[in-house]
């Protein structure tokens, strides 16, 4: 599977130096000299083309998804973190970018007719930058339907079970037998699926996609799962 994202940070404009005029004299003597006043520093402006996506994120898999596009892509962006623990997914300025109160979400400056854009689920925010980009989701409808399979069968299925399996065994107030065994074995059994389907191709759909990205996350922590990666070699590799 791909290997886990590397946060870049992108450098804000910088404020130019005021230039301090030289103070002037007058000839009479009565009048006293007179200093020029500073000029105000001012920003330099950044077109808004070459503007950084803003990238609500903290670092789980679902955040993991978007940093690791972004930077296959190539695409400069500025992380916002969004402490999950403190509860700043419901602050007002977050909930106007992502009104179900879950990160990621992204506010790119240069959308669709050079108009800003905030889009919010991860599955909708790889979608979005690789049709933007052209990276990592086929153009061709048939290679589309295969990725768009795949990222849909990770959205619906691994994630919610997988981040089910990691409550009930690490965070729930107290220990549900029944909660843990069913959602372990769900994950068991979604690894599965992905150790047979690997069996026979290096990617989950074609070549390296936005599906594969969606994934790799969940599996990189599968022993927080109760899973041993020992038991699907095609996930290890």
């Amino acid at each position: 599977m791909p290997r886990s994202p590397r946060i870049r940070a992108v450098k804000s404009a910088k404020l130019l130096t005021p230039k301090v005029a030289r103070p002037k004299r007058v000839t009479s003597n009565s009048a006293k000299p007179t200093r020029a006043k500073p000029k105000p520093a001012t920003r330099k402006s950044v077109p808004q083309s070459k503007l950084p996506i803003e990238l609500y994120y903290w670092p789980t898999p679902n955040g993991w998804k978007i940093s690791i596009m972004l930077e296959e892509c190539g695409l400069p962006y500025v992380v916002r973190p969004v402490d999950i623990s403190k509860g700043e997914q419901f602050s007002p300025q977050f909930l106007a970018i992502s009104p179900n109160d879950r990160m990621p979400a992204i506010l790119d400056p240069n959308g669709p007719g050079g108009r800003p854009i905030s889009v919010f689920e991860s599955g909708a925010i790889l979608q979005y930058l690789g049709r933007k980009t052209g990276q990592f989701y086929p153009r061709d409808e048939r290679a589309r339907v295969a990725v768009d399979e795949w990222l849909f069968w990770q959205m619906g299925g691994l994630g919610p079970m997988a981040g089910q399996a990691n409550h009930f065994r690490r965070y729930a107030p107290e220990k549900i037998a029944y909660a843990i065994d069913r959602y372990t074995n769900e994950v068991n059994r979604l690894f599965g699926v992905m150790n047979t389907r690997l069996a026979t191709r290096e990617f989950l759909a074609g070549r390296y996609s936005i599906a594969d990205m969606a994934c790799v996350g969940w599996v990189r922590l599968a022993e927080r799962m109760g899973q041993e990666l020992a038991q699907f070699p095609h996930l290890k590799r």
